[in-house]
């Protein structure tokens, strides 16, 4: 069944745990919608797992239709959910819808999500009034990283956590259909999940959310840089990567690569004639 905004909702009231993983192009995409997850977030974080950026500052609007339009060409039944880049949004809230509507036109998403709380309410309602659905993201925001001095737990004291928990029930007010909560204590995190009729989304909220997201590299050991403490590696991909191109080059040094079954024939008098 296609996964849509309107099932996440009905997933949330029935009590289903949601599930969403990243992914970058059509290969990856299309592997990841075959095996049954719910959604697929074209993440800002292919910045740093596929661009090789420091953090998500320096990704494009244009990066963003790019990958996004190739998991599209991919995935079926997955939710295709695009982040709108750094200063895609910021600026106005028209910058917003319009950016938006690009994501959607061109990058062929079904809904988009945005970093922030209180501060992109109005965003979240003009981009919603223009029939785009919306995931909200609050907690540690990645775009935010210089204003938070660094990739840190969010919501710890009094003031903070109530904090989150208004800017959760201000995005659901705005007409988010989901929210991402990233970096909260687990305790304030099913508390916002408990508090609000928009499903949460996890990664490093603990269990109580309603759904979960992780970055495929990370999940699968591909991406070597840093390990967040939130992530299980459900496989060592990447070792078995390393091991594979590594035999791929000892065969072709020895020649036992290619062999003859990877190998066209000709007709040998063929041959003969040749001068």
């Amino acid at each position: 069944m296609k996964n849509t905004s309107v099932t996440f909702k009905e997933a949330k009231a029935k009590g289903e745990k949601l599930t969403m993983l990243t992914a970058y192009d059509y290969s990856t995409a299309k592997l990841i919608d075959e095996s049954g997850v719910n959604s697929i977030l074209v993440g800002d974080s292919l910045g740093m797992v596929m661009l090789g950026y420091e953090d998500t500052l320096s990704v494009t609007m244009e990066d963003m239709i790019h990958h996004s339009a190739a998991v599209a060409r991919g995935a079926k039944n997955a939710l295709i959910i695009t982040d709108m880049p750094f200063m895609s949004y910021q600026t106005s809230v028209y910058d917003a819808v319009v950016n938006a509507g690009r994501l959607v036109k061109e990058g062929r998403a079904q809904a988009v999500k945005l970093e922030g709380g209180l501060e992109v309410c109005e965003h979240i309602k003009a981009i919603v009034k223009a029939s785009i659905p919306v995931c909200a993201h609050i907690g540690l925001t990645p775009q935010s990283i210089n204003a938070f001095g660094g990739f840190k737990v969010q919501g710890k004291g009094e003031q903070a956590a109530q904090k989150l928990l208004d800017e959760a029930r201000a995005v659901e007010e705005a007409g988010a259909f989901a929210v991402v909560l990233e970096c909260v204590p687990a305790s304030l995190a099913k508390k916002i999940s408990d508090s609000i009729s928009i499903p949460t989304i996890g990664i490093g909220a603990g269990n109580g959310c309603d759904g979960q997201v992780l970055v495929y590299q990370d999940m699968l050991s591909m991406f070597s840089d840093f390990k967040p403490k939130f992530v299980k590696q459900y496989a060592q991909i990447g070792d078995m990567m390393k091991n594979a191109f590594r035999a791929y080059i000892d065969e072709v040094k020895s020649g036992a690569f290619p062999s003859e079954e990877h190998t066209f024939k000709i007709d040998e008098e063929i041959i003969k004639k040749l001068y």
